[in-house]
């Protein structure tokens, strides 16, 4: 459940800074026609800290929709909140999302006992599928390896989005769930072509955004095990996955965007427009990789 590559879609404003639906819309119908194994709206990346609750069940609502049952929904719902990560994953249930992308609770640094706690009671309270996203760098707490081969055991907890950088970590966490109905995907595009090597079955991808087609091929050759292929479409398209990331995601993503004349407007404070040196960096890359004239 939950392989290849889902699309970690930005969730584009409108001129007064209001969900643009339509462009949502239309941003859906892209991933679709471009081949896209599936959607995560309202993740890292669709900006979830900064979308009221009834924005954010709104942008959900919108993507299952246009959807219509074409390709898995997987709804990002986590919270530092336990009771807020329900309410958002029960709602996520309910409108006919395939399953939640739950983000490991960030300030609070709760213990590994904390984190067991905090995912068994979402895994037992909402039945539906549940991928954990652990990223460090913006939670400030790691979940072990051990952790979550525990978490592994429950059911409703279907997999992992690994953006720890670590790939020692990645690799025990493959180890530790070998014969569980558990999926590791890479939370980073850059080391999705070392994650697959590990054992991990796809990625939540930023670059998708753009070039879904081409996250696709990498992966699918990965999957296939041509790896003469895959390195090849890995080497083409690193300038892109790290020139995404040269400020805080999904500021350059939805710069590109809008350049491209795809719907995705601003950021929300308190994230800002790129400097104006990231932008000509970001430009130059987009135009190496044929996305811009």
């Amino acid at each position: 459940m939950f392989e290849g590559v889902y699309t970690a879609m930005v969730t584009p404003f409108d001129r007064d800074g209001k969900i643009d639906e339509e462009g949502l819309r239309e941003n859906v119908r892209f991933q679709i026609r471009k081949g896209i194994h599936g959607l995560v709206p309202t993740g890292t990346t669709g900006e979830s800290p900064t979308l009221s609750y009834e924005e954010h069940n709104r942008v959900v609502e919108i993507v299952v929709d246009e959807v219509g049952g074409r390709v898995p929904v997987l709804a990002g719902t986590g919270s530092n909140s336990t009771w807020e990560a329900l309410m958002l994953t029960r709602h996520a249930k309910e409108v006919g999302a395939d399953g939640a992308l739950i983000v490991v609770p960030y300030y609070n640094k709760p213990t590994q006992a904390g984190l067991y706690a905090h995912f068994k009671k979402l895994a037992e309270e909402v039945d539906l599928p549940q991928v954990i996203y652990n990223i460090p760098s913006r939670t400030g707490v790691n979940m072990l390896p051990e952790t979550m081969a525990k978490l592994a055991r429950l059911k409703n907890i279907v997999g992992v989005k690994e953006a720890s950088g670590d790939l020692n970590q990645v690799a025990r966490i493959v180890e530790l769930t070998r014969g569980e109905n558990f999926t590791v995907v890479s939370g980073d595009d850059a080391l999705t072509f070392e994650i697959m090597k590990l054992g991990g079955q796809g990625v939540i991808s930023v670059a998708s955004n753009i070039v879904p087609d081409r996250v696709v091929r990498l992966v699918e050759s990965l999957r296939s095990g041509d790896l003469e292929t895959a390195r090849r479409l890995n080497d083409e398209l690193m300038p892109l996955f790290k020139a995404l990331f040269i400020e805080t995601n999904p500021v350059p993503v939805k710069t590109a965007m809008n350049w491209m004349g795809m719907p995705a407007g601003g950021c929300r404070l308190p994230l800002v427009e790129m400097q104006p040196e990231s932008q000509e960096k970001l430009r130059r890359v987009l135009v190496e990789q044929g996305l811009l004239r």
